[in-house]
């Protein structure tokens, strides 16, 4: 009988050996994280940018003084900066403008002109004919992510005009 019972247990566990296991399995699938960097840049120029020609004698010629600019362009992005003086007070594209009067417009109508120059007060003009794709008679440069400082130079070439404090406004372009 012991015989009989080891064959119907060897023969019942043989039966259960021979139904296949269940494996595991795996499906797989994939997907992408993006993202679209578009170019910018960001221009700082303000009360610290002024450009201050001093206080001169009304025989002063040739008065100049500089100040910077700072632009800021993302990584590898291709810019050009142009200025534009006041077209209020005559400015144009080529960089010239004029010096109003700041607190007595009513009775002294003397504009006091002046040029904006790149590299030196006597280097290239620097005016506003620059476009996005071409630097005109502006100044090129290419960004870096991080702060570009310009310097930007104004002569005056006269000042013998009515004793008064005279002022423009100059507005920066940046065209990328």
């Amino acid at each position: 009988m012991n015989l009989v019972i080891t064959a119907r247990l060897i023969l019942f566990c043989s039966a259960f050996s021979v139904i296949p296991a269940a494996t595991a399995q795996t499906a797989n699938g994939t997907f992408q994280v993006l993202m679209t960097i578009q170019k910018a840049c960001t221009v700082t120029a303000g009360a610290s940018s002024n450009i201050n020609l001093g206080t001169v004698s009304a025989t002063a010629i040739n008065t100049s003084a500089s100040s910077t600019i700072s632009v800021n362009c993302s990584k590898t992005t291709p810019y050009f900066i142009g200025l534009s003086p006041s077209s209020a007070n005559g400015g144009n594209t080529n960089g010239a403008g004029a010096m109003s009067s700041v607190a007595n417009a009513a009775t002294n109508s003397d504009k006091v002109p002046y040029q904006l120059n790149q590299t030196s007060a006597t280097g290239p003009v620097w005016g506003d004919t620059a476009t996005s794709t071409t630097v005109g008679n502006g100044v090129a440069g290419t960004g870096t992510g991080a702060a570009q400082t310009l310097t930007v130079y104004a002569t005056a070439a006269s000042a013998d005009f009515t004793p008064d404090s005279y002022a423009d406004t100059v507005t920066v372009n940046v065209n990328y």
